[in-house]
C-alpha cells in the first residue's frame, strides 16, 4: 500500500491542476477572509469614519462595519415603524396608521402570524414586503462603545482566532468540494484505461491495498494543499491579532478544519473510488459530486419558519454563515461529521469488495 500510496501523491505533485488549484484557492480565501483579519477596537476618529450601510448591502455588514446583533425588541420596533411607513404610503392619515400599527403591536404575532396577519386583513398588502421587513433585522447600526463592549465580549468566550478558524473551515470546505471534485477525477483515469484495468486485475496485489493506496493517495495530496493554506492563514491570523491585541491560539485553525473539513475531502475521495469501480471510469464521479455540493449547500426553513442554513445529513461541506463573532456549527455538525467518516469506511469496504470479485488470478 505504501507504493501506491507515493506513487500517487508524487503523480499529484506533477499535476498542475494542482498548483492552479492551490493558487486559486488562496486568492479565493484571501479576498474573503481579509476582512475578518481587519477586526480591532475601534477608536473615536475610526468610528466616525464608517459609513452606514444601503438596505441591499446590510446582509454583508459585520461587527468590523460597525454593526451588532440586535435584540428581539429592536427588530420587532423596526418592523412596526415599517408598517407604519406603509399605511402612510397607502395614504392613511398619521393618527390613523399609529393608531393601525399599535394594534397590531398589542396582538405579539411572530414573524409568520403577522406576514399571514397582514395579507388576510390588509389587501394592499403583498407578501412580498415581507423581504422588507425581516431582511437585515437581526443587526444594527452600533455605538462605538456598543461594538467595542460587543467585541471584548465574545473575545472573553473565544479568541480570536477561534471565530476566524470557524470562518477560514467555512469557506476552505466550500472551495475544497469543488477542487477535489475536479483534482481527485485524475485518480483512476490511468487505472481505468481497458489494458491497464485488465493487467491490474490479474496482479496478486490485495483488494484493500490497492483501494486503500488509491483513496490515502488523493486523500493525502488534498491534505497537503490544505495544510499549505492553513499554514498560511495560520501566520495572517497571528499577524492581525497581534497588532490589534487580540487573543490567537496556535490550534483554532487546525482544529477547525480537522473537524469541518477534512473528513469530507476523505468521503469525496471514497466516492469517486467506488464509482472508478463499478463504471470503470471516474467521470461518472463529476456529475455526482457537483449535484451533492449543490445538496450540501442548500438552506431550508427552520424550527422557526424563517429560511438559513441549518447542515443536510452526510453534506460535504460545513458552513458557517453568520457574522464573525457570531458564528455557529449547524445543528448536529460534529455528529454529522462522525456519519461522513463512517460513510467512507463503508465505501472503501464496498470498493475494495467489488475489486477483489473482478481479480482473475
Amino acid at each position: 500500500m505504501k507504493v501506491i500510496v507515493r506513487q500517487e501523491f508524487r503523480n499529484g505533485l506533477r499535476n498542475p491542476i494542482l498548483w492552479a488549484g492551490l493558487v486559486f484557492i488562496f486568492l479565493g480565501l484571501f479576498q474573503i477572509l481579509s476582512p475578518y483579519l481587519s477586526l480591532h477596537y475601534f477608536s473615536e476618529e475610526e468610528f466616525a469614519r464608517l459609513e452606514d450601510m444601503d438596505m441591499e448591502y446590510l446582509g454583508d455588514a459585520d461587527v468590523m462595519d460597525g454593526y451588532i446583533p440586535a435584540t428581539k425588541e429592536e427588530q420587532r420596533r423596526v418592523i412596526y415603524q415599517q408598517i407604519y411607513q406603509l399605511f402612510i404610503e397607502e395614504g392613511y392619515p398619521e393618527d390613523k396608521a399609529e393608531e393601525m400599527t399599535e394594534e397590531i403591536a398589542k396582538k405579539e404575532l411572530d414573524e409568520n402570524e403577522l406576514e399571514v396577519y397582514l395579507v388576510e386583513n390588509y389587501p394592499f398588502y403583498d407578501a412580498y414586503y415581507g423581504i422588507s421587513y425581516y431582511f437585515g433585522l437581526d443587526i444594527r447600526k452600533g455605538t462605538r462603545e456598543e461594538v467595542n463592549a460587543y467585541i471584548q465580549q465574545k473575545l472573553e468566550e473565544h479568541p480570536f482566532s477561534w471565530y476566524f478558524a470557524r470562518k477560514f473551515a467555512d469557506f476552505s470546505g466550500l472551495f475544497f468540494s469543488f477542487f477535489s471534485a475536479i483534482l481527485l477525477a485524475f485518480l483512476y483515469i490511468r487505472d481505468t484505461k481497458r489494458d491497464m484495468y485488465e493487467l491490474l486485475h490479474t496482479k496478486p496485489i490485495k483488494a484493500a491495498e490497492y483501494i486503500g493506496g488509491k483513496i490515502l493517495g488523493g486523500f493525502f495530496i488534498l491534505i497537503f494543499v490544505l495544510a499549505i493554506l492553513i499554514a498560511v492563514f495560520e501566520v495572517l491570523c497571528i499577524m492581525a491579532g497581534n497588532s490589534a491585541g487580540l487573543p490567537v491560539d496556535l490550534m483554532d485553525i487546525p482544529a477547525a478544519a480537522l473537524m469541518y473539513v477534512i473528513p469530507n475531502i476523505l468521503l469525496i475521495a471514497c466516492v469517486y473510488t467506488i464509482v472508478a469501480v463499478i463504471f470503470k471510469s471516474p467521470f461518472p464521479g463529476v456529475p455526482l459530486l457537483f449535484l451533492h455540493i449543490v445538496y450540501s449547500n442548500m438552506g431550508s426553513v427552520g424550527a422557526d419558519g424563517r429560511y438559513g442554513y441549518y447542515g443536510r445529513p452526510l453534506a460535504i461541506m460545513v458552513r458557517f454563515p453568520g457574522d464573525l463573532l457570531d458564528v455557529a456549527p449547524p445543528p448536529m455538525a460534529l455528529l454529522n461529521q462522525c456519519f461522513v467518516i463512517v460513510a467512507s469506511v463503508v465505501l472503501f469496504g464496498l470498493s475494495a469488495m467489488l475489486w477483489k470479485r473482478r481479480q482473475m488470478y
